[in-house]
């Protein structure tokens, strides 16, 4: 049965006894208005254990790409270009291409998004203050589909096109900084069909 999980809150745990090395924060320091509560987490044996990189796909399209799981960071993050907000029934949406590899084909796939914008995020770095949009998209990890915050940004300075942060990390395990992909890529085939389906329209 699979599960999808919505909300999510992240208390990223690092198991001394298991884990090794050290966590780097990618992003700035994140301000603005915050989202849901941050959960307690759960019973530590009841968590799967995940590398600091592993494998998932971003839905609907089921484009597998390179994950950077990163307990420095709050918020996840997706690489998105040619931002472009708009209002759609006098609400806000943010329209938007994510172009990145397809790590299962090697190619370079590019993906177009409408979604409603879920907030405004700003992000104070050494840069200055950039305000980024927030919006809800799908990934599935492991055998699990996740419905997510991403902040959308241009990280083609970056090595990775998407980064869990911790309110990601807390819903899917512990982090092993010295180990990569992990957890097998196994998505449910119902929600594979229910995603196919939606991304027919």
């Amino acid at each position: 049965m699979h599960l999808f999980i919505k909300g999510f809150s992240i208390a990223a745990l690092l198991g001394a006894s298991m884990l090794s090395g050290a966590v780097f924060a990618e992003e700035p320091v994140e301000s603005g208005n915050p989202p849901e509560e941050v959960t307690q987490a759960g019973d530590v044996a009841s968590k799967v254990v995940v590398g600091w990189i592993e494998k998932g796909l971003i839905l609907p399209e089921q484009t597998a790409v390179k994950i950077k799981i990163d307990s420095g960071a709050l918020i996840s993050s997706m690489h998105a270009v040619n931002l472009e907000e708009f209002t759609r029934k006098d609400k806000k949406w943010v329209r938007y291409d994510v172009t990145v590899k397809d790590v299962d084909t090697d190619e370079r796939v590019t993906m177009n998004f409408e979604q409603p914008l879920y907030r405004k995020m700003t992000v104070r770095g050494a840069g200055g203050v950039d305000h980024r949009p927030v919006v809800k998209m799908r990934m599935c990890i492991g055998n699990r589909v996740f419905e997510e915050q991403f902040s959308l940004r241009d990280r083609s300075d970056m090595n990775y096109p998407v980064l869990l942060g911790r309110k990601t990390i807390d819903h899917i395990g512990l982090i092993d900084v010295a180990s990569t992909f992990m957890l097998p890529l196994d998505c449910p085939d119902s929600a594979l069909e229910q995603n196919a389906a939606a991304s027919r329209g």
